[in-house]
């Protein structure tokens, strides 16, 4: 997606700043003396603004979903801070965070878990009407419930049936009209498409298009699919655990990468380019991903990469920025502006 596309200016709706959750390791017979802690998230920062689409992005257990949950406050975070128009989450009331979970709302990964097999459609949709009464009156909620169900591909008559009797596709559509159901201004996508079959994955990422461009909310994306990624956002952050290491446009992360983990990541993209006309040189990282619990010091990429020197074990690098405006990475020595295609 073109990062200049409109996103409604340029104040963001919601800014994370620091942003810090810890899992406690427990030890002992009864697990309640803590022995560590498990470093899930460390001084995660981004913007997200109205009708933008922010892609997070990185391999399995890095910290995305985790980022998600935290932010939903499914999982309280350990510091930091996420301001949602200048209001803070992690601070927020009882009232004042039933008010912004309306403004914020959720598609799960695995539409099979997600739904209640005992509830009907009609029910699982309207279901957020029950938490906020006020939004649509007890009268109008069937006939809104098939209106959602219409707009993401699916027919009226469906709101009678359950869970089971839909594919995966189906009920991952009726996951984004529950989302749906209360006008949210920001959308955590947590792997939406990830479960589903590749001709599915394209019907469900056509149907976010549509749904952003109509109303103009905000998406927040995760994923570890490089080229679905692409294909939605805006603007992407790359995780390495628990870490921002690169953050950008979507043309300038994927076409002139600065971090070596990101390059090391789109060199492995597969691609359907025979030709040879865009061939890029693929990059075998070796070593394994460091535990959460205990990652190196220094860039937590350091063990693995090919430029790593005895600086990158001092302090951590920051998020510099270069010569392109937003473009940051953390990296002591980053690539040069150099085109992967």
């Amino acid at each position: 997606m073109s990062a200049d596309a409109n996103t409604g200016g340029d104040r963001p709706i919601l800014e994370v700043r620091g942003l810090v959750k810890h899992f406690p390791i427990g030890s002992g017979l009864a697990l309640r003396r803590q022995s560590g802690v498990i470093r899930a998230v460390d001084d995660v920062s981004f913007e997200l603004r109205r009708g933008e689409t922010m892609g997070l992005v990185g391999e399995s257990g890095c910290g995305k979903s985790t980022v998600a949950r935290t932010l939903l406050r499914l999982e309280e975070p350990t510091a930091g801070e996420a301001l949602f128009h200048g209001h803070d989450i992690f601070t927020a009331s009882e009232a004042e965070l039933k008010e912004m979970r309306r403004r914020i709302q959720v598609i799960f990964q695995d539409p099979y878990a997600s739904l209640n097999p005992r509830m009907r459609v009609e029910d699982i949709i309207g279901e957020p009407w029950v938490i906020h009464p006020d939004l649509v009156p007890r009268s109008e909620r069937p006939a809104r419930v098939r209106e959602l169900l219409e707009s993401v591909g699916l027919r009226g008559e469906h709101a009678d049936r359950y869970p089971h009797e839909f594919s995966g596709g189906q009920r991952q559509r009726i996951g984004i009209a529950r989302a749906m159901a209360l006008n949210p201004e920001v959308l955590i996508c947590d792997e939406p498409v990830s479960a589903l079959d590749v001709s599915v994955q394209a019907q469900v990422v056509n149907l976010l298009e549509e749904i952003q461009e109509r109303f103009g909310i905000a998406y927040i994306f995760i994923a570890h699919d490089l080229s679905v990624v692409r294909h939605m956002s805006h603007r992407v952050a790359v995780m390495y655990l628990g870490r921002i290491v690169e953050i950008g446009d979507e043309e300038q992360v994927y076409n002139r990468p600065r971090h070596p983990y990101t390059k090391a990541l789109l060199s492995a993209e597969p691609s359907l380019d025979f030709s040879g006309a865009r061939k890029r040189k693929r990059i075998i990282l070796e070593g394994e991903v460091p535990s959460p619990a205990n990652p190196p010091s220094g860039c937590r990429f350091r063990n693995r990469c090919w430029k790593v020197q005895d600086i990158c074990a001092g302090a951590p690098p920051a998020l510099d920025e270069a010569s392109e405006l937003g473009h940051r990475a953390a990296c002591y020595f980053p690539e040069e502006s150099e085109a992967t295609g």
